[in-house]
């Protein structure tokens, strides 16, 4: 029964009403939580390989990438790109791969999967799961920049700077593949990568100079 107080002002609760009604909304929850079981508590796990022949269903689902030898969890569309996730739903962001076309034209998102450069813009996020991906920050190790990024900064092989990490990924790839590369095969590494600066001649001697290097030379 309502006290005085209650009657004389409806709009006001008394303690014992605050309390018998949080009493029913706890007692609730619990029911709740039991009918729906366990699993509905527990939040799904990261993906950790695309399932085989399995259709993905639209919205977000949690994705762990191997991203410059760190394990990087985000939340992804099954249709979002890798460079999309790097970029957008990685924490912290890995802006290093550039957005430019987004069509698999430039290579300013050029990363290497498993030691191969591949666009990120064109390959779909979890499609990667599970593989190792190299993007232009894991280059550099504690600190000292590689011998591919110390040429491109000797040899002024940088203008806009939007086209160098994708330029970087390339010949690394190449020189570590072949660190006796030729000029003619670093080019041909480098032919899916575009400078709208121009600055490919000091690109190329960069990476000679880096090729020498890596070689043991001066």
């Amino acid at each position: 029964m309502p006290d005085n107080n209650d009657r004389q002002n409806p709009s006001s609760l008394s303690r014992r009403q605050f309390l018998k009604g949080v009493g029913v909304v706890g007692a609730g929850s619990g029911l709740a939580a039991e009918m729906l079981g366990p699993e509905a508590e527990a939040a799904p796990a990261p993906l950790q390989k695309p399932p085989a022949g399995e259709t993905l269903k639209p919205g977000m689902m949690p994705i762990t990438l191997t991203v410059n030898g760190q394990a990087s969890t985000m939340q992804v569309e099954p249709r979002t790109t890798l460079l999309n996730a790097l970029r957008n739903h990685a924490e912290p962001p890995i802006t290093g791969p550039k957005l430019v076309c987004d069509e698999g034209a430039c290579g300013c998102c050029t990363v290497l999967v498993d030691g191969k450069t591949m666009y990120a813009c064109m390959l779909l996020a979890v499609d990667v799961v599970g593989r190792k991906i190299t993007t232009i920050e894991g280059v550099a190790k504690d600190g000292k920049l590689s011998p591919v990024q110390q040429a491109f900064v000797e040899k002024d092989a940088m203008m806009c700077g939007f086209c160098t990490p994708g330029f970087v990924m390339s010949v690394e790839a190449a020189l570590h593949a072949n660190p006796s590369a030729t000029l003619d095969q670093i080019k041909s590494a480098c032919a899916g990568n575009t400078c709208r600066c121009g600055t490919y001649p000091h690109i190329f001697e960069a990476a000679m100079s880096a090729a020498s290097k890596m070689r043991g030379g001066a």
